[in-house]
């Protein structure tokens, strides 16, 4: 385990300035390389005690910057065109660089790929919240509408069901007969 001085506000880790001990392989490959913490070493600690009125300031100045774009685009909402079966689901799937293109082409909103909060990737046609950070303590939902073309984005942005359900196989068909045949016995 390596111990580590926060530099921003981590979610689900801790705020700016928190020391936390965390796996070395999340310190090396995410915390330390995107700036988002330092090792804990007794110069670190000094220099951040120093610093940290500064960065508080920088911090906040971004986190209000951030607030004023988040009210600017309540209620964002990107179309995607994608191909999908009958049944819905998609022949590939959307990402969070898709979304983030989608966002910037809207001209709405400029993000990277990265501040695309996806748990994972969207598979099926319909609309999906999607959580975005704009900062480490600002995020906003942008409502993404994935569907096969543009006349079915907007029946389903009024609520309509896009994807209709299938009907019977011939083989659900078979089974409803022989199922109904062994009841009559």
């Amino acid at each position: 385990m390596i111990e580590l001085i926060l530099m921003q506000r981590v979610e689900k880790l801790g705020q700016m300035g928190d020391r936390v001990t965390v796996k070395p392989g999340f310190a090396r490959n995410f915390l330390l390389p995107q700036g988002k913490a330092m090792r804990a070493t007794k110069e670190n600690l000094e220099r951040f005690s120093q610093q940290r009125a500064q960065l508080e300031a920088q911090n906040l100045k971004r986190r209000e910057e951030a607030e004023r774009i988040a009210e600017r685009v309540t209620g964002l909402s990107v179309v995607l065109i994608r191909q999908a079966g009958e049944s819905g689901s998609l022949y590939g799937s959307v990402s969070g660089r898709d979304i983030a293109d989608a966002c910037k082409a809207s001209g709405g909103l400029t993000i990277e790929r990265s501040q695309v909060l996806l748990d994972h990737p969207i598979k099926t046609l319909g609309l999906t919240n999607v959580r975005v950070e704009l900062h480490p303590e600002v995020h906003i939902t942008v409502v993404v509408n994935v569907a096969r073309s543009q006349e079915e984005a907007e029946r389903q942005a009024r609520g309509e069901e896009a994807v209709r359900e299938e009907e019977p196989s011939l083989e659900d068909e078979l089974r409803a007969e022989l199922g109904a045949a062994m009841d009559d016995r």
